[in-house]
C-alpha cells in the first residue's frame, strides 16, 4: 500500500530506527518501547474512525499499543489555541514520530521539531499550506498519510 511518497516498510523502518533508548532505572534490563505521538485537533469519540484505521496499519504491521509501541494521546478537541503547547510536550516526551490528524495539527507539529519525524493525514492538498517542500523529496518533512492509513 503505497500513502504518498510514504510507503509502509519505510514507516517500519522509521519506526525502527528512530527508537531512542532512554534510560530508566526501575525497568534498566528492559529494552525502551518506542514512542508515537498522536496530536488531533478534535477529542477521541470524534475521531474514532481515523483513530480505528490508523491502530489497524499499526496491527497488520506488528505493532500493538502497550506491548511493542506506546502512543502517547493529545486531543486539542477543537480548542486549536493548544496544539503548539501539546505538540511541543510530544516533543518534550521525546517520541519516536508524530502523527498528526489535520492540517492544523501538522503545522503545529513541524513547528515544534526539527527533527522528530511528522507523518498527517490530509484530505485537502498538503502542498497548499507547505507542510512538505516536496512530495518526492520529504525526508526531515513531515509526510502526507491520505486515506486508509
Amino acid at each position: 500500500m503505497r500513502v504518498g511518497q510514504f510507503r509502509r516498510r519505510d514507516f517500519i523502518a522509521l519506526l525502527s530506527g528512530a527508537a531512542v533508548a532512554r534510560p530508566d532505572v526501575a525497568r534498566a534490563q528492559q529494552p525502551a518501547v518506542p514512542a508515537i505521538g498522536f496530536l488531533s485537533t478534535g477529542s477521541a469519540a470524534s475521531f474514532a474512525s481515523p483513530l480505528a484505521a490508523f491502530h489497524r496499519g499499526l496491527n497488520d504491521n506488528g505493532y500493538v499499543d502497550g506491548q511493542n509501541v506506546k502512543i502517547e494521546y493529545r486531543w486539542v478537541e477543537g480548542r486549536y489555541d493548544q496544539l503548539p503547547a501539546l505538540a511541543a510536550e510530544l516533543v518534550q516526551r521525546q517520541v519516536s514520530v508524530i502523527a498528526a490528524c489535520t492540517g492544523p495539527a501538522a503545522r503545529a507539529a513541524k513547528a515544534a521539531t526539527k527533527t522528530i519525524p511528522v507523518i498527517f493525514m490530509s484530505g485537502a492538498d498538503p502542498m497548499q499550506p507547505g507542510l512538505p517542500r516536496s512530495l518526492t523529496r520529504t525526508i526531515r518533512k513531515p509526510r502526507p498519510c491520505r486515506k486508509n492509513c
